[in-house]
């Protein structure tokens, strides 16, 4: 339990460090592709950490991960079925998760900051919420 207390915690340093670069990303005016392509790469570094956090867990539990053309989905899938995370989160995070999708297979030169500027907006309360079912989750594991 240490050694994921451990990994947990460095994890959401990460998360930590992100937030704090996207807020200085997205403050910055006028918003040219370079201040885009900045928030969209701390949205994606964003989604990839909640995926580290709860494959993390998974690996503890000896859960297998998924590992398949939709393992993204089944991932948060299967964080709600061992209650993990909340189907509400969970819907909430498939919206990252779609977005995470787009910067992969997409182009930087087509970002649209309207609809960045949501996700970014969103993004500390959404972090907040994940860390509290992330850690009530870990907490009923002692």
């Amino acid at each position: 339990m240490d050694e994921l207390l451990r990994d947990i915690t460095a994890e959401k340093e990460y998360i930590y460090q992100t937030l704090t670069a996207l807020e200085e990303a997205s403050n910055r005016q006028p918003k040219a592709i370079i201040e885009l392509a900045a928030i969209a790469t701390f949205l994606h570094n964003f989604y990839n950490g909640v995926e580290n956090l709860l494959k993390r867990v998974l690996k503890f539990k000896k859960v297998p991960i998924p590992d398949s053309a939709s393992s993204h989905k089944d991932l948060l899938d299967l964080a709600v079925d061992l209650h993990i995370i909340t189907l509400d989160l969970s819907k909430t995070l498939d919206g990252y998760r779609a977005f995470r999708h787009f910067f992969v297979h997409g182009y930087s030169v087509t970002l649209d900051e309207m609809k960045l500027q949501p996700l970014a907006e969103h993004l500390p309360q959404v972090w907040k919420q994940t860390e509290l079912e992330l850690a009530t989750f870990v907490a009923s594991m002692k």
